[in-house]
């Protein structure tokens, strides 16, 4: 009875370790893989009703192509965390080894860093729109050509 526990103990710890993170990302790509199927077969619907009916035709989503959602990029939370990891790190580093509690100063760093960007730079860009300088929703290519407007 002991050889078999000795045997069984590890083997389903082996396999509940591996395969269960294993089983748990299939199962996402699996849902994420359908969600988007189904997100391109309404929007397929709504166009050939859309074409049905004479009406435009909308432009496809930046967001069923790529098949990743479209989000502001901001630097001021990267460098938030950056930097108070960096101050944790040196904070508790300190009262274990003087020396290494420096470590902490590459973090805090890279948090700086950020936030200098953040406060240069970044806000103009954020305030300029999540598609600024791309073409979609609003950019280059959603203006109607005047050829277009006159075939009405």
């Amino acid at each position: 009875m002991t050889v078999a526990n000795d045997f069984l103990v590890p083997l389903f710890g082996m396999i509940f370790s591996m395969g269960l993170p294993i089983a748990a990302l299939i199962v996402w790509i699996v849902l994420r893989y359908r969600r988007h199927r189904q997100l391109l077969e309404l929007h397929h619907a709504e166009r050939m009703a859309a074409i049905e009916r004479g009406m435009d035709v909308p432009p496809l989503p930046l967001e069923l192509i790529d098949g990743r959602p479209r989000r502001r990029r901001s630097s001021l939370l990267p460098g938030l965390v950056w930097l108070f990891v960096g101050l944790a790190v040196l904070v508790s580093m300190r009262t274990i080894a003087e020396r290494e509690a420096l470590l902490g100063l590459i973090p805090m760093g890279v948090g700086l860093a950020y936030l200098i960007y953040y406060f240069a730079e970044g806000r103009k860009v954020e305030l300029a729109g999540p598609y600024a300088g791309e073409s979609g929703p609003g950019g280059p290519s959603s203006v109607r050509s005047p050829a277009r407007v006159h075939d009405r």
